[in-house]
């Protein structure tokens, strides 16, 4: 498997999931709980999905580099970043700068904590799978 195939799958997978749970999020939980609230309890579910796939991904491609293993998780942080500028733009009418820094202050400093998880795991499931 190439490393743009194993991050556009990691990608594809975690964009699907939380494609699925944003559109809950926003029609059943934001009008009880608020923005804040429904992206504070969605992101342990999103969280979870991320180490799932990452371990799966790492266990796919066990045979790469940790170098490797990065630019998975880096070209799937790119990708990500690109489709929720892209989606935020189209569904806002937000600049790419406004849908990025537009995040409320709490659960978007977590959200970017997850995304740097996001990047950061399939090297890190793949250190630990291989140093068994």
């Amino acid at each position: 498997m190439s490393v743009l195939r194993a991050a556009f799958r990691y990608f594809a997978v975690v964009f699907a999931v939380g494609f699925v749970l944003g559109a809950i999020r926003v029609t059943l939980i934001v009008p009880r709980l608020g923005e804040r609230g429904a992206e504070l309890l969605e992101l342990p579910f999103m969280v979870a999905v991320i180490v799932l796939v990452a371990r799966g991904v790492a266990r796919r491609t066990a045979a790469f580099s940790a170098a490797r293993q990065l630019a998975v998780g880096g070209i799937a942080l790119l990708l990500m970043l690109a489709a929720e500028i892209g989606l935020g733009m189209v569904s806002t009418g937000r600049s790419p700068s406004e849908v990025v820094l537009s995040h409320d202050p709490v659960s978007g400093a977590f959200y970017y904590a997850a995304l740097l998880a996001f990047a950061l795991l399939p090297w890190w499931w793949s250190r630990r799978l291989t140093a068994r």
